[in-house]
This record gives C-alpha cells, structure tokens and sequence, in this order.
C-alpha cells in the first residue's frame, strides 16, 4: 500500500569512509566558503577529535577563524547565543560541527542567529520561519544516534522555562554530512548504547508513524536492522570500525526517517523527562520505547509486525497480534541484553526521575509538538500508566 501523497526532500550530501574527516577539502570547495569557524565541546576536544578535523582541513589550504568548544550535553540558548556572536565576530564564511546532536543543533541554532539575527526563542522557534538559505554547514559525527546531520530539526533547551524546543526548518538541513567511523571510537560503552537506541526509537517511531511514505519506510527498516546486527558488539568493542560505521550509516538512516515521518508519543515522554529531570535523550528513549509502543499498539500493529522478523525474530504462522508484540519483545531483550553490559539502564528510577513528577511529565509530554504525529490521541492519564510502568 502506498499513501495517496507523500514528499521526500533531503538535500544533504552524505559521505562515508573511515578517515574522512581530515579529508574532504574537495567537498568544502562546492559549497563556495573559504573560512569556517568549528563548533564542539571540551570533551571531543581533549580526546583529539577536533585537532584531527582541523590538522586536515588547515594543511589543505582551508582557513579556520575560530573556535567555540563550549556547547554543555544538552544544548542550551545561552550556548548558541554565545557561539553565534563569537562565529559571527570570527569573519566565518560557513560552520563546521564536529559531536553529537547538542554540537550538531549548536550550530544549527548559532547559523539562524548568524545570518537573521534577533532572539533566537522569540524571533525564530517553531517551524519553517526562515525564508532564505543559511550559510553552508559540515556536521561531522561523534556519536551515532542523533541523525542531526541529516535532519531538519534543531532541539535546544531554554534554561529559562525548563522546556526543550524544536527548530524546525528545511534550511537547518546542513550542507554536507561527513560519516566517518574513526570518529566515533571513543565513545563509552554507555554512550554507545544509549545513542545508538536513540537512532532505533527514531526509526521505530518513523516506521509506525502517520506520516510514513514507501522512501521513509525503506531507510526505517534498513537503519532498524543494522543496529539490531551491530549495537552489542559496538558497544562491547568500541574499536570494531565494521561496527561502529554500521550504528553510523543506521543513525543517519534514522534521521531521514524521522526527518519525513516525524516521531511520536516515546519522543514527547524522553523530551520532558530531558526537560524536566535532566535525564540524557538517548537514554530516555531507550528506556521509554517500549512503554510507548504499548501505548500505540492497537493503531500500529499491523506495522510492527512488519518489523518483528526485520529484528531478527522468528515469526513464522504466528498471528499480527502475536508478530508485533514479538517486535516489542526484541526491542526489551536488545536493552536487556545491554543492561547485562552495564551499558544501559532500564528504569525511569534508575536515572535519578522522582516518581512524585511522572504526573507533571505526563502533562508536558502531550503538550510536546511530537504529539501531533502520534497514531492515536495522547492523554495524559493514558500516558502516566505507561510513566508508572517504566518507573
């Protein structure tokens, strides 16, 4: 079956290779910018990351104006402010993020602000406010579970509300994707983990959303089915390069999907837990996707258990009913499998979220935008019993 409409846009070039990142001066040529100011965090810093990047880009002739190594773990207003105005100062032509998805939206966020100006919460939150291009934008990787490089969403926390917002925008879309699976063995175990479910919520979600098309489908099922082949063994090695570009390519996979079908009811709840309790995105989700695909069983069944076998389930003569809740099954033993590992916990209580405020989560998951695009109609009440049984 194929929707009466669907649309498909996503004009960010990706390329992938081991090594990459300190060789794509080639690329950077197209996009018509000759000074790029890097953005990324002390901690990819202090492991060599950024040194790596810019060594490579600097001996073939690219002129680096600056720096801001300050983006926190969760993205903030201030941050981007900051980053902004010192890009801005700099003489930069262009951005080049080097991290996760807070580095990656940093600098989404800091590119409005650059080029529009204004206050970035009052002028420019919500969707599709931009009305011209950007200035070109390189994000390269750190972590493979965000899918920012390949999105057209920017996620930053307003301080000042205790609130994640979404940026969302075509031309937030960065120019060019650099995947390069060297850049991610660094990453703990727990941060593998955690990322890595954070690229299968998005697919998961993607797949069984309202928006689905047979192009958002086909990059869900592929990004579903290499990270159920390689997250165990990334996360056991961090140095396993076959692995580590397959969590690269899924989370990239991941994002397109999401980017076309949106997500649902699992991202609202991991969105206020984030905003609320301070609890890391990917771990949220990864706790929470399960409880939210019991949430929606009924409207999503007969695609989840499409995705029961892509997961590497038997279902052969098992009913829908039964194939989708052996698709539930799989994503619990893959977080159990983890958690054996000390990789991931399992437990809303386990990451320090006070059950006295699963109430007041509940309400600020369903007023979270991802609501819109969930198969069925989320209640707070609804919402809370499923809270309660990931507590």
């Amino acid at each position: 079956m194929i929707p009466e409409f669907f649309e498909f846009y996503n004009p960010t070039k990706v390329i992938y290779s081991p090594g990459i990142a300190s060789d794509f001066k080639a690329e950077l040529d197209l996009l018509g910018a000759s000074k790029y100011f890097i953005v990324s965090d002390k901690v990819i810093s202090d492991v060599g990351l950024v040194k790596k990047v810019v060594d490579g880009l600097e001996s073939a002739g690219i002129r680096i104006t600056g720096m801001f190594l300050d983006v926190p773990p969760n993205s903030e207003v201030k941050a981007v402010n900051k980053c902004a105005a010192q890009a801005k100062a700099s003489g930069a032509e262009g951005l080049i993020a080097v991290g996760g998805g807070s580095v990656i939206d940093t600098a989404k966020a800091a590119n409005i602000l650059i080029c529009e100006g204004g206050d970035l919460v009052e002028d420019h939150s919500g969707a599709q406010t931009l009305i011209k291009p950007l200035n070109p934008l390189v994000a390269i990787p750190t972590t493979a579970g965000t899918g920012s490089e390949v999105t057209m969403v920017a996620v930053i926390y307003d301080e000042e509300n205790s609130v994640k917002m979404a940026f969302t925008d075509k031309f937030l879309l960065p120019n060019l994707a650099v995947l390069d699976p060297e850049m991610t063995t660094s990453m703990s175990p727990r941060l593998t983990a955690s990322t890595a479910m954070d690229a299968m919520t998005h697919a998961v979600e993607a797949y069984v959303g309202l928006q689905w098309s047979p192009v958002s489908d086909a990059m869900a099922s592929g990004a579903i089915e290499l990270i159920c082949g390689s997250i165990v063994q990334a996360t056991r090695n961090g140095n396993d390069i076959e692995a580590r570009g397959s969590l690269l390519v899924a989370s990239a996979m991941a994002g397109i999907a999401f980017s076309h079908s949106m997500v649902g009811c699992v991202h609202g709840m991991a969105h206020a837990v984030g905003g609320l309790c301070q609890v890391p995105h990917g771990i949220a989700n990864a706790i929470l996707l399960p409880h939210g695909l019991e949430y929606n069983f009924e409207e999503i069944m007969e695609k989840l258990a499409k995705l029961a076998s892509v997961m590497g389930e038997e279902v052969s003569g098992l009913s829908t009913n039964d194939r989708a809740r052996k698709a539930i099954e799989s994503v619990r033993k893959l977080t159990g499998k983890l958690n054996e590992m000390d990789a991931l916990p399992l437990r809303l209580r386990d990451v320090g979220v006070p059950e006295e405020r699963l109430p007041e989560i509940a309400e600020a998951a369903v007023m979270d935008g991802t609501s819109f695009y969930n198969p069925r109609e989320v209640v707070a009440e609804e919402i809370l019993v499923h809270l309660k049984n990931a507590y």
